[in-house]
């Protein structure tokens, strides 16, 4: 067993110990029902020709069809995809979805390759995982270094292979070719949901302080919807580094600066904005800390600088195992990924659903529908690390795993 899955398991195996489950069961979950590893090999447009790494892991399908991203990225491993898969199963009983977990990734830098070559690259990777793939089997969906654009190829090449139309294989579309309304924000949208059905209990109140560490898709909407509800975001960062503003970042023109100059630091010196270094975003004075950025980013080596007291986890795995315990000791509330970032696989189970009825949601639907998803499980975990005496990450294991066992029960001998 690899390190980053070990790790993941570590977590499940604490919330077994608050429910009556057989030991053996969790044999099943020691590796993945199935991980494809491929060689991927797409034409250059020089003529040359690039042979790539590729994975597509289903890790349980016991609740449905198993669900999970593509990313690309030059440091993607079998390790990393089946581990996603395995967060992806949780996260999916969780939010009570009928779904399983599942992952893929390609080891590419996407950043070298034109658009025809990034073309070619999303079709490759269809024609290799066709048979893994399949609207009732396994339905992929955008990730890190992969979008909507990516999809469509994917979803177009599905198609051909198969020669029918098949807009439930891929979630993350455009919306003119089955997409669903709401997805671009729904991962942020989603834990803003969670944050403010759960602010009283929390003690956040409009005028709290908010620091962001990534400003990407779900970093940028979450600092603008939580602008709109009254806080003040002081601190954003990025890959290239951190700015601070103890007044508040005006999020509108924030982005603007990042889209015409590419980091959140060319914002700095304006409005009494400062640059302050990337690694210090975690220990910005705050009353809330979202981390939006990459995985372990919070480890034992920061952790007792963490100065807010909640921490929203919107990205994957941000927080070490070494790290929760030094948070869990210190008393900082984590709201934890495998909810707080539902939102994303909520509306992608939506567009899923769309697809196969054939009938689209108005916008206002689709907030509604995902609204009542995260206030529903948000309610239910916190009443259970209540009355557990346990964290919100334990109890969302707890919830999960509960939901699990009863379908493997309910599977019969």
């Amino acid at each position: 067993m690899t390190r980053k899955l070990k790790n993941a398991l570590t977590r499940l195996v604490d919330a077994a110990k608050h429910l009556n489950i057989d030991p053996t069961i969790f044999e099943r979950w020691e590796f993945p029902l199935e991980t494809t590893h491929a060689r991927l090999t797409i034409r250059m447009d020089d003529g040359s020709h690039k042979h790539l790494r590729a994975w597509r892991s289903r890790y349980d399908d016991t609740r449905g069809p198993t669900k999970g991203g593509i990313r690309y990225h030059q440091s993607v491993t079998a390790d990393e995809v089946e581990t996603l898969a395995f967060l992806m199963t949780i996260k999916c009983a969780v939010v009570n979805l009928p779904f399983g977990g599942g992952k893929g990734g390609v080891q590419i830098d996407p950043h070298c390759l034109s658009e025809t070559e990034l073309e070619r690259l999303a079709r490759g990777y269809v024609q290799i995982f066709a048979k893994v793939i399949g609207p009732n089997r396994d339905i992929p969906a955008p990730d890190v270094n992969t979008n909507a654009m990516t999809m469509a190829w994917m979803a177009n090449e599905y198609d051909s292979i198969v020669g029918e139309v098949t807009p439930a294989v891929i979630t993350g579309k455009p919306i003119s070719l089955g997409g669903s309304l709401g997805r671009d924000d729904a991962t942020a949208r989603g834990g803003y949901y969670l944050l403010q059905f759960l602010a009283k209990k929390l003690g956040l109140v409009p005028g709290a302080r908010v620091a962001v560490q990534g400003f990407g898709n779900a970093g940028y909407h979450i600092a603008h919807l939580l602008e709109a509800a009254g806080y003040k975001v002081v601190a954003v960062s990025d890959s290239k580094g951190a700015i601070y503003c103890p007044a508040g970042l005006d999020i509108k023109k924030l982005n603007c600066a990042k889209e015409r100059h590419g980091s959140v630091t060319s914002f700095a010196g304006s409005d009494g904005v400062s640059i302050i270094a990337a690694d210090e975003l975690v220990s910005v004075d705050c009353d809330l800390l979202v981390l939006a950025a990459l995985e372990d980013m919070v480890h034992a080596g920061n952790a007792a600088n963490v100065k807010a007291p909640i921490i929203l986890e919107l990205a994957n795995s941000p927080i070490t195992l070494e790290a929760d315990e030094i948070l869990k000791n210190r008393g900082v509330v984590v709201l934890p990924d495998i909810l707080a970032n539902a939102g994303g696989v909520a509306v992608s189970y939506f567009e899923w659903v769309q697809n196969r009825q054939g009938y689209y949601w108005p916008i206002e639907d689709i907030h509604a529908r995902l609204k009542t998803k995260m206030e529903e499980e948000g309610a239910a975990i916190w009443a259970c690390a209540k009355d557990k005496n346990i964290t919100l990450r334990c109890a969302a294991y707890v919830h999960a795993l509960s939901r699990l066992v009863d379908a493997i029960e309910a599977n019969g001998t």
